[in-house]
């Protein structure tokens, strides 16, 4: 007869339990749906505004102070030497860091003091990287606001992020296939090399991807570094003063006529699908090295 009111109790925590957990699920997916919708109501909005600026002509024209004859030619071609520079200086840094981590370092609490300050680095605001390359890449270095000084901060901003999802990676290959290749003879650096990069570059080339997107709509660190709002040339070398597609729809959209607004709603048009187009590439880079 004791056991039947111990029953009933737990028979209630679990129906609370379940009703809780039902009740989270709809929020979530409320939440879920309000941020979709938020999203799809801004998109709408910059497309009937900025679609009908969109044309050739605003892909080739320098900026101008005339809105009709503003372009972005010199903002893409910026975004591009920065987005090269960034790739070709974070990459190596970020992937070579994660396989020290994952496969060579010893398990100690310097390493845990090296991971916990990446997590950290990971969520710092972007403009505190802004002053850091100020300070360091260009006063200290006299690097100045170019191309490279641009390429370098951001290059600091996305090497935390690269090498946490390079570490994610890394550690999802089995530990069997290390063990198989060494004990066929092969060195540890002939393993890491042929069996481990090769199973892990999906998850590294995923997290590349994602945050170089970041890095390309990256406005406030470069601001911060006294990145041009106005360049009327084509950057030939990386020791130039430059700009950048977010900073120029940052420009447009402070200038009080309807008119620039316009041309940043296009201009941030432009910028989407060059990002929805980077997280595509992941997604078919994944797929495709998955399957194989």
């Amino acid at each position: 007869m004791a056991i039947a009111p111990i029953v009933l109790r737990a028979r209630g925590r679990v129906a609370v339990r379940q009703a809780v957990s039902n009740a989270s699920r709809f929020v979530f997916l409320g939440a879920s749906l309000l941020g979709v919708c938020v999203l799809l109501v801004l998109a709408y909005v910059t497309i009937d505004k900025g679609a009908a600026r969109l044309s050739w002509d605003f892909l080739t024209n320098y900026p101008s102070r005339f809105s009709d004859r503003a372009g972005l030619r010199s903002s893409i071609l910026g975004t591009a030497w920065v987005m090269a520079l960034t790739i070709a200086l974070a990459l190596p840094i970020a992937v070579g860091t994660a396989i020290w981590i994952e496969e060579f370092a010893p398990r100690n609490k310097l390493l845990g003091f090296v991971k916990l300050n990446l997590s950290n680095l990971a969520g710092v605001p972007s403009i505190i990287y802004g002053v850091l390359g100020l300070a360091v890449f260009g006063r200290y270095f006299g690097l100045g606001p170019s191309i490279m000084t641009g390429a370098l901060t951001l290059s600091l901003m996305i090497v935390p992020m690269t090498v946490i999802a390079s570490q994610e990676s890394i550690r999802q290959v089995p530990s069997s296939i290390r063990d198989g290749a060494l004990a066929l003879g092969a060195t540890k650096w002939q393993t890491i090399w042929y069996h481990v990069l090769p199973g892990a570059l999906p998850g590294i080339m995923t997290g590349i991807i994602l945050a170089v997107s970041r890095a390309a709509g990256e406005t406030a660190a470069l601001i911060m570094i006294g990145a041009f709002t106005f360049i009327a040339f084509d950057n030939t070398w990386p020791d130039q003063d430059f700009t950048t597609v977010p900073i120029q729809i940052y420009n447009w959209t402070i200038r009080p006529q309807e008119a620039f607004r316009e041309n940043a709603a296009a201009a941030i048009i432009v910028l989407m699908v060059a990002v929805l187009s980077l997280n595509l590439l992941a997604a078919i880079i994944r797929e495709k090295f998955r399957r194989s």
